[in-house]
């Protein structure tokens, strides 16, 4: 890596908010010389439509931010990148009847792998974001820990990042709160001191997945049978992509007590439901299993598990499957267990790792699956 001087360089992702404005300036004032750059990703094609990451008044916000940092901005185009690693990506997992997590994929494939290699290339000594996440260094080992305030804390997205990336990421809001970071930017003048946040999905223009999927990728809502757990038919669902584990209305069916989707069984195009006391599962497998540290921590492994960025921690053991992957087996039954979304595995701030639910159970340890 090159230096500018004595000073080391960074990249900051830039998106037009507080969070990466007050991420370059803080940088800045530890004597970093910083760049900031904006993706430029995919969005649906129409008239005025663009992807909430950086639609033109987000451009314009993060320039004028440059422009008060004095700092050099570009923006650097990734539309088709994107639209192949994280829409299509999206696209075919509720095809296989999953429900994907399109910002996992976005860390792990566009900003920590496009973006950190664009830096590389450029000469930057680091990429930094304004994720609410923190970096330390101990024994040669970097730990990936989640963000000090609890409430914004976003390591559940990030648990991909290995040792390759972590040695060249920097996230200078780990140890603030929002309210501060708010602060910093009023302080410091910034013209993007109270502007609001989104957390939608970002190339979705309306966020109605259903509408979004019969434009693009018709195929996945083919009609089929609503079965219960028993095989019995009791009605019809209209696209297994419409529905969430643990939905309870809209699924269409009348009965003697309240049903809730318990799974959704591809090879029969079928969506399975029963009533409350049937729902949660304490034992599921997280395939593409991966681990902060370059290893797994030594089974069987005692950790909390999140399957929700915003869901309750619990208790869990991990025991080593086949193929990458591991058993994930909880202290009490979590009733949202959804193939496609992430497993993330806790060990006090520590982030572990993580890895993919899937939609196979078994009943044993290291069973596999047909």
């Amino acid at each position: 890596m090159s230096t500018m001087g004595d000073r080391e360089r960074v990249i900051v992702a830039m998106s037009g908010g507080v969070d990466s404005a007050v991420a370059a300036g803080l940088l800045q004032e530890q004597g970093y010389a910083v760049t900031g750059v904006m993706l430029h990703l995919w969005s649906e094609p129409g008239v005025g439509v663009e992807n909430r990451c950086c639609t033109p008044q987000a451009v314009k916000d993060a320039r004028r931010v440059a422009r008060a940092l004095d700092i050099p901005f570009r923006v650097l185009d990734a539309a088709r990148r994107f639209k192949s690693a994280v829409v299509d990506t999206f696209i075919e997992e509720y095809g296989r009847g999953r429900t994907p997590n399109p910002c996992v994929t976005c860390n792990r494939r566009i900003k920590f792998g496009y973006l950190l290699e664009m830096a590389r290339v450029a000469g930057a000594d680091y990429l930094a974001t304004g994720h609410y996440a923190a970096i330390r260094r101990t024994n040669g080992t970097y730990r990936l820990l989640r963000g000090a305030d609890p409430r914004k804390d976003q390591s559940y997205f990030l648990y991909t990042l290995g040792q390759a990336q972590l040695q060249n990421v920097l996230f200078p809001l780990g140890e603030l709160t929002k309210p501060q970071v708010r602060r910093l930017a009023e302080q410091w003048e910034l013209p993007v001191a109270r502007r609001d946040e989104s957390q939608d999905i970002c190339f979705v223009r309306d966020q109605d997945y259903g509408r979004f999927l019969r434009e693009y990728a018709p195929h996945t809502l083919e009609a089929g049978p609503i079965l219960d757990r028993q095989g019995r038919q009791l009605g019809e669902h209209q696209g297994l992509p419409l529905y969430t584990i643990g939905q309870r209305r809209g699924i269409g069916v009348s009965w003697s007590e309240p049903l809730y989707v318990l799974a959704k069984d591809v090879s029969r195009n079928a969506l399975i439901v029963g009533p409350a006391s049937q729902l949660g599962r304490q034992r599921f497998r997280a395939e593409d299993a991966r681990f902060v540290a370059g290893h797994p921590p030594s089974f069987p492994a005692r950790v909390g598990v999140k399957i929700r960025s915003t869901g309750r921690e619990a208790r869990a053991v991990l025991h080593p499957g086949p193929g990458g992957t591991v058993w994930v087996e909880t202290e009490r039954p979590l009733r949202d267990v959804t193939p496609g979304q992430a497993a993330v595995f806790y060990r006090g701030r520590d982030v572990l790792g993580g890895g993919v639910i899937s939609s196979a159970e078994s009943q044993s340890h290291g069973e596999s699956e047909a």
